[in-house]
């Protein structure tokens, strides 16, 4: 029987035919307000490149009025990206606009993206504002950002909880003003799908002016439901997503890019809707930004999880065997699995790791090159094949943070069942080595210890985590620790062959996080 289309009957038959969703990414904003999940500079312009390789529409790359590490790495971000828009976030005020502008500037496609809590519980408790003086201040924030760029976007916060009507009101006033965008937020994750797509709906049916811009959904995942909340969006008609890659941000996090995109990907009769991803480079950008936020793919995660394309069941496998679609609805290809062709090994040179890195969209300089080379031949000393992901470990320990404060160059532990745990450490701390010893009740605590005296850290350890970087018996040890010292959280994470290198890898890259939060220090600033 054929597949019956069923279409939105509020939006006219010819406007379903493969309109384009645009891709707003917020990684590098939203995704960066998950708990520890700090970036310096380095590391978010690296992913901005890759976001841009995927084929993000836009690239949110942060706050500027947030903090001055904030303030420049939009600036770097935007300096370094030449086809996607690059957005800036501001509070409607005309100083987080203006800084926003400066920070932004330098993009080749400039946006100022500007917001205002619509919900009448945010404008009593949080503004103490009437809702008058909401439409207001809405108009002004972005009358005053068109006069540096016709690229505005307007959210209204918490707009799931604003009354339909208001909503209607406060978006037709700010399109008149001169919204490109407007942006309507599941703040704190309480929408339903059902009542999600209905207000969407209504939003497009009652909004003035709305044919004048681009209606976007920006969805939290506190019910689980930021996924089914952004289909169902689209499917009302919103054209635009706001997403995180692997879903990450505050709290639960967001709406993930790789669910939205796969899902509009393998299901184009839901919505006959495309957008402009690149979907085989997903896989390798999800790896990216784990190993840089210092965030776990959980194994179940939909799309990137290591189980993902896993089948253990014997009747899956017998089926997987004679059909892959029997159980697989995409093909591990299709996400960028299984993709790589060239083996990487101890006999590789250094014209071939370079090839090999810029197809996995690292261009490295030639002392980068070079840094990364040494690594990576005595890495192949240690393994038979060098896999992909312990290119991606080696590139970001060894380039992407090397303007760190702490660095480990040694370590040699003794440890067995008749002997107590010892361990002895050089740091390079900003450039000059100290050497340092440390005991403790087995090797890696004895490791700990020691980097803890040298840096005098207070820092407290509050979660360790080991993971394997691929399969077999070779395969490097990924470590991931949470430290808290006072109120600033840092994720570190490490690789190494040895997992007790691995360790101590992982602590100093969190302590060195913390530090960063320390001489960055961010203005307490609510999300969207």
């Amino acid at each position: 029987m054929k597949t019956q289309i069923h279409y939105n009957e509020s939006i006219p038959l010819e406007k379903h035919m493969q309109e384009k969703v645009f891709i707003f990414d917020t990684t590098l904003r939203d995704g960066e307000q998950s708990p520890g999940a700090t970036m310096n500079t380095a590391e978010k312009v690296r992913i901005a490149t890759q976001l841009e390789k995927l084929g993000v529409d836009i690239i949110e790359a942060g706050f500027p009025a947030a903090s001055e590490g904030d303030f420049e790495a939009v600036v770097q971000v935007a300096k370094k990206i030449s086809h996607s828009e690059v957005a800036a976030l501001c509070r409607a005020s005309v100083s987080d606009i203006d800084r926003a502008w400066k920070a932004v500037c330098h993009a080749a496609k400039p946006r100022i993206h500007t917001f205002l809590a619509t919900s009448d519980i945010h404008i009593k408790y949080k503004l103490n504002m009437t809702r008058e003086e909401v439409v207001k201040s809405a108009i002004d924030a972005v009358k005053f950002a068109r006069t540096f760029t016709k690229n505005v976007e307007f959210s209204a916060e918490d707009g799931s909880r604003t009354d339909p009507d208001f909503l209607c009101e406060v978006f037709g006033a700010v399109i008149k003003a001169g919204a490109t965008t407007v942006n309507l937020p599941d703040t704190v994750g309480y929408a339903i799908p059902e009542e999600f797509g209905n207000l969407v709906r209504y939003v497009m049916e009652n909004t003035p002016n709305i044919n004048k811009a681009i209606l976007s959904v920006h969805c939290h995942n506190d019910l689980g439901l930021a996924t089914a909340n952004t289909l169902a969006a689209i499917k009302a008609g919103a054209r635009q997503a706001e997403v995180t890659i692997n879903g990450i941000g505050e709290r639960a996090g967001n709406t993930s890019l790789e669910e939205i995109v796969m899902a509009i990907h393998t299901r184009p009769t839901y919505a006959p809707v495309t957008t402009g991803i690149q979907t085989n480079h997903i896989y390798s950008i999800s790896r990216l930004v784990s190993m840089i936020s210092g965030i776990l793919v959980q194994p179940n995660k939909a799309v990137v999880g290591a189980n993902a394309f896993a089948h253990e069941a014997g009747i899956h496998q017998d089926g997987v065997l004679k059909n892959p679609m029997t159980y697989e609805i995409m093909k591990p290809e299709s996400i960028g699995l299984h993709t790589s062709k060239m083996v990487m090994g101890k006999h590789s040179g250094k014209h071939a790791l370079l090839k090999h890195l810029k197809s996995m969209g690292y261009n490295l300089s030639d002392e980068e090159l070079k840094i990364v080379f040494k690594k990576f031949k005595a890495l192949a000393d240690k393994k038979k094949i060098v896999m992909d992901e312990d290119l991606e470990a080696l590139v970001t320990q060894e380039v992407l943070r090397t303007s760190d404060i702490y660095r480990l160059n040694y370590l040699q532990v003794t440890s067995g069942t008749t002997v107590l745990p010892m361990a002895t450490v050089k740091l390079a701390i900003n450039g000059k080595e100290v050497v340092g010893t440390g005991s403790g009740n087995g090797p890696i605590d004895a490791a700990f210890n020691a980097v803890a005296k040298l840096t005098r850290t207070k820092a407290q350890m509050q979660r360790f985590t080991i993971s394997a970087l691929t399969g077999g018996t070779d395969a490097q040890g990924e470590v991931t620790v949470r430290l808290k010292e006072d109120d600033l959280i840092s994720l570190g994470k490490g690789a190494d062959p040895d997992i007790i290198t691995a360790s101590a890898y992982a602590y100093v890259n969190g302590l060195n996080r913390i530090e960063y939060l320390k001489s960055n220090p961010a203005t307490t600033i609510e999300g969207l």
